[in-house]
């Protein structure tokens, strides 16, 4: 299931449930905070690449995941 090229906050939440609900996400925009969005007219807009980024920005690294020192 590929997401359109550009996402309602209600595709967001339905694409990337990780990203919470749509309140959720107007906090964020509200904060400042979150993935980049658009805004055309009244309504938000936001690409797929820039949800995953957010996403993907803070990774937990882990210890299998790190190199071994040599």
């Amino acid at each position: 299931m590929n997401p359109p090229k550009a996402l309602s906050p209600k595709d967001v939440v339905k694409y990337y449930p990780a990203m919470g609900s749509e309140g959720h996400l107007a906090n964020l925009r509200c904060q400042g905070r979150g993935p980049k969005y658009y805004r055309v007219g009244r309504k938000i807009i936001y690409k797929p690449e820039d949800v995953e980024a957010f996403l993907f920005s803070s990774p937990v690294l882990t210890q299998d995941s790190l190199e071994p020192a040599k």
